[in-house]
Parts: C-alpha cells; structure tokens; sequence
C-alpha cells in the first residue's frame, strides 16, 4: 500500500524482481506524484500482489499519466501500467533509449533528452564522465530530485553508490569526475530527495545531497 510522503507524493516498495543481495537492495521503492497536469510516476514496480498499490493508483490517473524511467533497468512495471491504463488516459513511458530493449510494445515510450521539460516541468539532468545512461530526474512541483542507483540512503544518510572496490584510484575517480557532474544538480530548488534503496529524504535534501558528495563513495558489502 502506498504512503503518503507529503501533499500529491506516495511511495510504495516491493521485492526486488532480479537482484536479491541481502537486506539493502532487498526492496525497492516506487514513487506517484500528483499534479495539475496530470500523474507522474517514478521507476515504478508492482509488487507480487498488486492490487493495493492498483487500488491507490485508480482514482489518481486522470487524462495524462507519465511513467519516468530514471536508468534502463528500471523499466520495471511500465509497461504492465500502461497497458492497465492506457484506455482511460494518455500513457507515456519516458527514459534512456536504451530502455526499449525492456519493453516488448514500444510504441508508448518517448526519448528523454536532458534538459528538455516534461511533464509539470519535470527535467532530467545528464550525470558521470563518460556519461552514464541513469538520468536524475529534478520534479519541481514537489521540490523533489528522484535518482535510480547514482545516490542511495544507508545508515539515515545520503551515499554515492560506487560499484566495484573502492581503493584510491576509484576514490579520485568519484572525487575529480564523477562527482562534479552531479554538483549542478546543488543548484536546483531541491526539498526532498527520492531514492530507489533506502529512506527518501523529505527535508533539507539539497543540504544532504551535498554532505553525500563530501563523503567517500559507498559499496555494497556482502
């Protein structure tokens, strides 16, 4: 069942549908975000008994409704929502190009381009040098910034996921590239930070991003 986060913003979890690694990663969160010009939903997955997550969608889709895809594999349940709903309203599925290789219909997915606006002026943001396919995505309506893998919460604060053994090189890696490209996204009007492992963030975020920057890179323990 989804929870109420703050006005016109949900969030739900389920299982993890491919990786299983121990308690973090275990569930991931999905997001829904109300406004005036239609439905938002963020790397959505349902979960294996859908229906109370359907239950509270129903009465929120009006005429638009945009699933955001914040990195490929995340297309997740897109596709299984916009078949449920595309009937009743206009459906789009927006991410990298590269996540149509998930979807077996495509014909509803639109390119995400960084920069351009999307719904309710929501903007994705290109990261990472070379730049990698996950696109944070700024949702002004809610003050919000949603990221897919590139920022995590563990121990109640925010972390830079680093992949791989983090010894010195990796470490000025993050430091000297990685990290500076995520450093305009400090700019923006910036509340609440939504992450799909861990606790969001519903105060304070663009403060809290930036303490994650000024840490070292985190790793994923097994």
């Amino acid at each position: 069942m989804p929870t109420l986060l703050a006005d016109g913003l949900w969030r739900w979890t389920a299982r993890h549908p491919e990786w299983h690694p121990g308690e973090f990663g275990r569930e991931v969160a999905s997001f829904a975000l109300r406004t005036d010009e239609g439905l938002m939903l963020v790397d959505p997955l349902l979960p294996e008994e859908p229906g109370s997550v359907l239950d509270a969608l129903d009465p929120l889709v009006g005429d638009r409704l945009a699933i955001f895809i914040t990195i490929p594999y995340h297309v997740r349940s897109a596709e299984p929502l916009w078949r449920r709903f595309r009937d009743r309203a206009d459906v789009t599925i927006w991410g990298h190009s590269a996540a149509t290789k998930r979807l077996s219909d495509a014909s509803a997915f639109r390119t995400v381009e960084p920069g351009t606006p999307l719904l309710a002026g929501a903007r994705a943001y290109a990261i990472g040098r070379p730049r990698r396919f996950e696109m944070p995505l700024h949702l002004p309506s809610h003050r919000a910034l949603a990221f897919g893998d590139a920022v995590v919460e563990t121990g109640g604060e925010l972390r830079i996921w680093a992949q791989g053994r983090v010894d010195e090189k990796r470490h000025r890696f993050y430091r000297e590239r990685f990290n500076p490209t995520l450093e305009p996204l400090l700019e923006l009007d910036v509340e609440r930070v939504l992450v799909t492992h861990g606790a969001p963030v519903l105060s304070g975020g663009a403060a809290e991003l930036r303490r994650a920057l000024e840490r070292e890179p985190w790793i994923l323990r097994g």
